[in-house]
């Protein structure tokens, strides 16, 4: 069991240094260090759990992790038993350890009237240990089936699905439009929040256990598999191609230069840090850059704009400032919506609230039709809507603004369309309680039929279509599902 006085023997939270900001501005790698000290400051902190009688911290993972039980493992130091248990509901520990918002801290008991335990940290320190020590390992199936599935996408959503159903013995294929596996961590997420080689390393485990990956397919596209064709070749088929069409903002000057998605700026950043050239790059350079949008998304530009040298970046968010303190009407242990400073933030720019874009503004001095300012007003959000403060209006200077809003749905045409699967009237491809759509045959996991959400919840989503798919094929399952019942039968 855990020590039962950690909790009262150590009651700071303790988490490891980030580089200092002008080093780290020099380069886009991890801004965290390591450093020997952090290796006790992490098993002081797997002390302070508390091993609850009942762990909320399950019940606000997504993915329903072990969290007391890889804690009290990591507190001494059995780094292969921590990562057996880590292994057995996530897939993937070293995407969530750097990338996912940690709803499981804020839902932990400690947290009632304690700093709550570093439940990220201590994750991302398990599956980077095992990795140092060869404890990560093909799982190669001891037979196969026969049977074949095609993924369609290679985000989180996709390669859980897909590493779930290689395990369960089935042939599967992962088709991905861009030219490298990977998705949304491949372009979308910048260097400095997971460096590339961590997702790399993965794809190798996947490719020696018999997964096959095929980058580059134009699926639903005149130079891909179409959606009858994916029906004829495979068995099952699982859409994970997330939830891809981008917010916009239709306000006066929208047609104006210099106004991008954010997923049209960021992933290009990526290829050029990969030594890729991208003609006609967009760059933050010598700019004054103004983000639209509050989220993590935002902030990843905000990042990638320093790193480019921005003459000032400027982040509007339409919502007022959460507050520092969580508040009443989000008591423990819920999410609470609270205002988070991420290593982005601490980098510069400015981030402004409740304030919403009037107009997007060119006065001409750059001659080629290139938007200069951004006209914004203050606004006044109690009444759930956005109302303009009368007299508020200003003129905030921009050469570059990038989209960060949120995304509205999957695109229609193509494979969608083809297969003849149903959208409900978000835009998310429609599904039952077992991720089925309307077409036989056909599942859907992650963005694409949750709509946006964190990676934790694509994992969990990706795990539990593969349980569903693998029952579907075989007539039952014995693959855990976070989502499903652990053993699914279905009479064929």
């Amino acid at each position: 069991m855990a020590d039962p006085r950690g909790f009262l023997t150590y009651r700071e939270r303790e988490l490891p240094a980030r580089r200092p900001v002008p080093v780290r501005l020099l380069d886009y790698r991890e801004v965290y260090e390591r450093r020997s000290e952090d290796d006790a400051a992490l098993t002081r902190q797997a002390t302070r759990c508390m091993d609850c009688g009942v762990p909320f911290c399950h019940n606000g993972c997504p993915l329903g992790n072990l969290i007391p039980e890889w804690n009290d493992l990591t507190r001494r130091e059995d780094w292969e038993g921590a990562i057996e248990r880590l292994h057995a509901t996530n897939n993937f520990p070293d995407f969530t350890g750097r990338l996912c918002p940690a709803p499981c801290e804020t839902s932990c008991v400690l947290g009632i009237n304690q700093p709550p335990v570093t439940i990220k940290n201590i994750e991302q320190s398990i599956i980077d240990r095992a990795f140092e020590q060869g404890l990560v390992v093909p799982q190669v199936p001891d037979r196969l089936t026969g049977k074949t599935v095609a993924v369609i996408g290679s985000g989180p959503a996709g390669l859980a699905a897909a590493q779930q159903l290689t395990r369960a013995g089935h042939t599967v294929a992962v088709h991905e439009r861009a030219d490298k596996i990977g998705g949304l961590l491949r372009y979308g997420i910048p260097e400095f929040k997971m460096e590339k080689e961590h997702l790399d390393r993965r794809l190798a485990q996947m490719e020696a256990e018999g997964t096959l990956f095929r980058p580059s397919s134009d699926i639903g596209g005149p130079r891909g598999l179409s959606g009858e064709d994916l029906l004829e070749r495979y068995d099952a088929v699982v859409l994970a191609m997330g939830s891809t069409i981008p917010r916009d903002l239709p306000v006066p000057g929208r047609e104006l230069g210099g106004i991008h998605q954010a997923m049209d700026y960021l992933p290009q950043a990526t290829r050029v840090v990969h030594g890729e050239t991208v003609p006609g790059q967009i760059l933050a350079t010598d700019k004054d850059v103004v983000i639209i949008g509050g989220g993590d998304t935002g902030a990843d530009c905000l990042g990638t704009a320093m790193r480019q040298g921005a003459r000032s970046v400027t982040q509007i968010e339409i919502m007022p400032r959460p507050s520092e303190e969580r508040p009443a009407s989000q008591p423990w242990p819920t999410y609470p919506m609270l205002y988070r400073v991420s290593s982005a933030h601490e980098e510069g720019g400015e981030r402004v609230y409740a304030t919403s874009t009037v107009e997007f503004v060119s006065d001409g001095s750059a001659g080629d039709g290139n938007v200069t300012h951004l006209r914004v007003t203050e606004v006044d959000m109690s009444s759930g809507r956005p109302v303009p403060v009368e007299g508020t209006e200003r003129l905030l200077p921009a050469q570059l603004v990038l989209l960060a809003m949120g995304f509205v749905g999957v695109p229609r045409e193509g494979v969608v369309e083809q297969l003849g699967v149903e959208l409900d009237e978000r835009g998310r491809i429609a599904r039952d309680a077992e991720f089925a759509t309307s077409v036989p045959g056909v599942f859907v996991a992650g963005d694409a039929g949750r709509g946006q959400s964190l990676i934790v919840w694509a994992i969990a989503e990706g795990r539990a279509a593969a349980a569903a798919v693998d029952a579907y094929l075989s007539g039952r399952t014995e693959l855990p599902s976070p989502i499903l019942p652990t053993t699914v039968s279905i009479s064929l």
